[in-house]
Parts: structure tokens; C-alpha cells; sequence
């Protein structure tokens, strides 16, 4: 692989840091500004709003423009956002910064999963888009205990000092290492907003909505599965995510390497065994191995869809990727609000905390019906183009 694509990795480390690195230390930073618990809980939810905001509205902003040079102002963005909550006076002046930082959150996912793709060959273009992506995945397993540890032996402010640091270095990285992309091709408004006219755009987005949505409808309330029914302890549930995290470092490659051999199919099957892994640890909970070993599938298969996901929808926009790229960065955190309050929902009605999971097995079951009916018309629409990824590049949209 280009040594580029580390540094975009590293990019997405940094990114993934700044929304996870927070929610260890919202403690000592409602303290310190004064504010009350749930006003500073606004620091991560007013960061995933502004994320599905920028990732849209950002991306297309950008799109007619140098790729390179748009990941370079794009972490000149993120560098800003982060200092500027490195040494925020007040509580208003951090929301800022977070919000700030978070706008380049989709819109350098967006271009970095275009750029990755374009700097390897046609069968491995998955897989690169993997790899930029496993570097968010880092950020899942490190972020909490690595921001938090860090916050609370030399201040909250240092976690985000050392966020900049990890940007300044991620500027560098791409300035030296990622190569000229291609042209971008002269493009309108209308041209880029006019992928969003073809059904299978819609039904990408609608996938990747819907296995998101499933996988962290389940996740979401987790730790109150593992205490509750699994009898873990409280103290044992930092752990066991950091398991689940594994999984998902795994799963993200394991997928991007599968999406490059056949990339409908390989989807196919990883939400039918995502399905199957939440019911099964549904009806397992009670037991601690059993317990375990589904944390961990369920992270493996979970994140295995990302790189198919993200693949399917610039393929199916091949004259505007960029644009169709940040709808499916937008997609991934509507499906996880989406799973989360359907989650929420089915704790309130009282059906237990095994609920989300069942839930969560629901939502991909119907996300697997419309990968099957989404297929279908492509093969109908088209039905001489393969799976093959040579191949792939001819097809056309739906």
C-alpha cells in the first residue's frame, strides 16, 4: 500500500480522538467551566450534529476543487477547532472549538476515502479505503483510555493539545507523502447535487443508514447488557469495549479485503452474519463467554461493512464520488442516531436491556432486504456487469 494512505490513517486517528477522546473527561470539564453534567454532554452531541452537518454542506462546498489541497485545509481546520479548545476561557468558546473540529470530521472522510482510492488498483481500492479508515477504528479501542489518562494526570487541556500536535503532524504527512491526485473534473452544483436523482445512491445511503443503525442501536446501550444480564461488573466494562474495538480493527480490514473480491456479495453476507451474531447474543447474554465471544463478533462484523458501504456509493456516483462519499459519511451517523433512539424506544417500553439487541438484529434485517432489492434492479438495470472490481468501472447507475 502507498505510504500515503498512513498518513491519511493517521488523520482519521487524530479525528477519531477528538470525538471519543472527550467523554472520559466531560467530568473534570463541567467542573472546571462550571457548567452541569448534561451541558457538557452538548461537547459530544453537539460534535456528531455538526459532523453529519459539515459532511454534507462542507463536501459540497469542496468538491470543485484541488482533493490535496482540500485534506490540507481541511486538518488546518481541524488543527483550529482543537487549539481552539486547548485554551477555551469558557464553556461557549469549547462548544466552538469542538463544533469547529467537527466539520472536517465528514468532509476529510469523504475526500480521504476518494483520494485513497485513486492512489492503488481497481481490486484494491477497498482495501485502501480500509486502511484510511482504520485509523478511526484505533481511535475506538484508545480513544476513551488513552484521552482520559492523559486529561486526568495533566489537565483535560493536554488531551487536546496533543489532538493538535497529532494534526500538525497529520499536515505534514499529507503534504509530503499523498501524491497529486487527478484533476477533478469541471463540475456544477447541479452536476454534484444531481446524484441524488439515481436510486442506487439512495440505496447505498439507505444500507449503510440501516446496518448502522442496527449494529449501534445494540451498541449504544451495551453496558447496560453486560452489567445488568451478563453480571459483569461496572469496573469490567471499559475492558470488555476495548474487546469490542478489537473486533472492529479487524472487522474494517477483513472487509475491505472481502469488498475488493466481490462487493454486493461480501455485503450480503457480512449483514447476514451481523444479524445472526445480535440475535444469537440476545439470546445468550446470560452467559459471560458467550458474552465475550459476541462482543467481539459483533465489532468484527459490524465495522466489516464500512469499506463495502463506502465503496458502493462512489461507484454507483463515479462523476461525483466526493459528493456521494460525504452523504455516506452522513448516512453513518443518522443510522447511529437512528439506532440509538430506537434502542431507547424499546428500553422504555419496558422489554428488557437484552431489547437493543433484537432491535438492532431487526433494523439489519431490513437493511438486508434492501441490499437484496438494490442488487436485483442493478443486475436488472445492467445485468452484463460483474462483481468482479476490474470490472466495476464499467458499470453505470441505476
Amino acid at each position: 500500500m502507498p505510504i500515503g494512505l498512513l498518513a491519511l490513517a493517521l488523520g482519521g486517528f487524530g479525528i477519531g480522538l477528538t470525538e471519543f477522546g472527550i467523554v472520559g473527561l466531560l467530568p473534570e470539564v463541567a467542573a472546571d467551566f462550571g457548567v452541569t453534567e448534561p451541558v457538557a454532554g452538548y461537547l459530544v452531541s453537539g460534535y456528531a450534529l455538526s459532523v453529519a452537518i459539515g459532511a454534507i454542506a462542507l463536501t459540497l462546498a469542496i468538491t470543485r476543487f484541488d482533493r490535496k489541497k482540500v485534506l490540507l485545509g481541511l486538518m488546518v481546520l481541524f488543527i483550529a477547532g482543537n487549539l481552539i479548545s486547548a485554551v477555551a476561557p469558557v464553556y461557549s468558546v469549547m462548544l466552538l472549538g469542538r463544533i469547529v473540529a467537527a466539520l472536517c470530521h465528514g468532509a476529510f472522510f469523504s475526500v480521504g476515502a476518494v483520494v485513497a482510492a485513486e492512489m492503488v488498483a481497481e481490486n484494491r481500492k477497498a482495501s485502501a479505503i480500509a486502511l484510511m479508515f482504520g485509523g478511526l477504528t484505533v481511535a475506538n479501542v484508545l480513544g476513551v483510555p488513552l484521552g482520559t489518562l492523559l486529561g486526568q494526570q495533566l489537565g483535560w487541556r493536554s488531551t487536546f493539545w496533543a489532538i493538535t500536535v497529532i494534526g500538525v503532524i497529520t499536515l505534514a504527512g499529507i503534504w509530503l507523502l499523498v501524491p497529486q491526485p487527478e484533476p477533478v473534473g469541471k463540475t456544477s452544483l447541479r452536476g454534484e447535487l444531481g446524484v441524488f436523482r439515481r436510486p442506487q445512491v439512495w440505496i447505498s445511503a439507505a444500507i449503510t443508514v440501516l446496518s448502522y443503525g442496527g449494529m449501534f442501536g445494540a451498541f449504544t446501550y451495551i453496558a447496560f447488557t453486560l452489567t445488568e444480564v451478563s453480571g459483569f461488573a461496572t469496573s469490567t466494562v471499559p475492558w470488555l469495549l476495548v474487546l469490542f474495538g478489537v473486533g472492529m480493527f479487524a472487522g474494517n480490514f477483513l472487509g475491505g479485503k472481502a469488498a475488493d473480491r466481490a462487493l454486493d456479495k461480501s455485503l450480503l453476507v457480512i449483514l447476514g452474519l451481523l444479524t445472526a451474531v445480535l440475535a444469537v447474543f440476545a439470546l445468550t447474554a446470560h452467559s459471560k463467554v458467550l458474552t465475550i465471544v459476541s462482543l467481539f463478533l459483533m465489532g468484527t462484523v459490524g465495522l466489516a461493512t464500512a469499506p463495502g458501504l463506502q465503496l458502493r456509493i462512489m461507484r454507483y456516483a463515479e462523476d461525483a464520488p466526493t459528493m456521494a462519499s460525504g452523504a455516506n459519511i452522513a448516512a453513518f451517523n443518522i443510522g447511529n442516531a437512528l439506532g440509538a433512539w430506537l434502542g431507547g424506544l424499546a428500553l422504555a417500553a419496558g422489554l428488557g436491556f437484552v431489547s437493543p439487541l433484537w432491535v438492532g438484529a431487526g433494523v439489519n434485517v431490513v437493511g438486508l432486504a434492501v441490499l437484496l432489492a438494490g442488487t436485483a434492479a442493478a443486475h436488472r438495470r445492467r445485468p452484463q456487469v460483474t462483481e468482479a472490481p476490474q470490472e466495476a468501472h464499467r458499470a453505470v447507475t441505476t
